[in-house]
């Protein structure tokens, strides 16, 4: 019992080093970048309330999980903005690196869970992780738009562009989302047009 906790204490010491990973998005009033440990909390949030924009066979519960571990990764690998440059290759190898590191601090049921957990969300193949996937790209986007847009105009990101990267995404597990939020990106290009 002893060992079993220390593992697992452990894992949530480190588990909260996420809270000092900074992201490339503004929290939804702009006055600072939000963290990982926010943004995996956040959306989790968003699971739950939008529980009722996933598919009839997602299972929310495992969802949730999935979002609450999906970025501990960044503890090692850090955070790679969507519209920033990096090697997507090198990021995927550093990420797995950390995933073998960080769930490894569990006890090894768990470890064999949360691991596969994690694989299952990167893979996106499931009902259960598009959906997942669709709302850790739906919720940048969201924020972006009450902050006045946020690190598009850092990045001098393009509606294009969105709509490639995110908006697919979105669009893979959470269709209705994406329906709704598509005019809003649209009509805050409009505005902004350069």
């Amino acid at each position: 019992m002893t060992a079993r906790l220390d593992a697992q204490m452990a894992f949530l010491n480190e588990a909260d080093r996420l809270k000092s990973i900074l992201r490339g998005t503004t929290i939804c009033d702009g006055s600072r970048a939000e963290n990982s440990g926010e943004h995996s909390w956040h959306i989790a949030l968003y699971a739950m309330i939008l529980a009722d924009q996933a598919a009839p066979d997602v299972d929310i519960n495992r969802v949730i999980k999935m979002l609450l571990i999906h970025d501990l990764v960044e503890i090692d690998a850090g955070d790679n903005p969507i519209f920033g440059d990096y090697d997507v290759a090198a990021t995927e190898a550093q990420e797995k690196r950390a995933a073998d590191r960080i769930f490894g601090l569990l006890p090894s049921d768990q470890a064999t869970e949360f691991r596969a957990l994690w694989d299952e969300f990167e893979s996106a193949a499931t009902a259960d992780a598009k959906f997942a996937k669709s709302l850790d790209r739906f919720q940048p986007p969201n924020q972006n738009l009450a902050s006045g847009g946020g690190t598009w105009i850092e990045y001098n990101v393009s509606l294009d562009r969105i709509q490639d990267r995110v908006g697919a995404k979105i669009a893979i597990g959470a269709p209705g989302l994406w329906a709704w939020i598509k005019p809003q990106i649209k009509a805050f290009f409009a505005q902004h047009a350069r």
